[in-house]
């Protein structure tokens, strides 16, 4: 019966280091800069859109990349996953 109890107290130790450890990884995570990416955020997860957006805001894009959706990404990483730093109805307002 001791080792019963024994491996339950471990258990239950080891299922909270690893829920503080998560919550520290995730925690330094929110805290590194942040950039909008366009064009990378799959349906239903954007962060948000542009004005040229058939939406308010997050959550609700209907198609996987959509140009005038952003996602934040680290800092640096967007252009590395494809995407652009703005939205393309701006860079169409750019060309003219």
């Amino acid at each position: 019966m001791n080792n019963a109890r024994t491996l339950i107290q471990a258990a239950a130790s080891a299922l909270l280091a690893a829920g503080i450890f998560a919550a520290s990884a995730s925690a330094v995570a929110a805290d590194e800069p942040k950039e909008k990416c366009f064009g990378v955020a799959k349906a239903g997860q954007n962060d948000c859109g542009s004005k040229t957006s058939k939406h308010s805001c997050a959550g609700q894009s209907k198609m996987d990349n959509d140009p005038n959706d952003f996602k934040l990404v680290a800092k640096g990483s967007c252009e590395k996953m494809g995407g652009k730093m703005a939205p393309a109805g701006d860079m169409m307002d750019k060309k003219k």
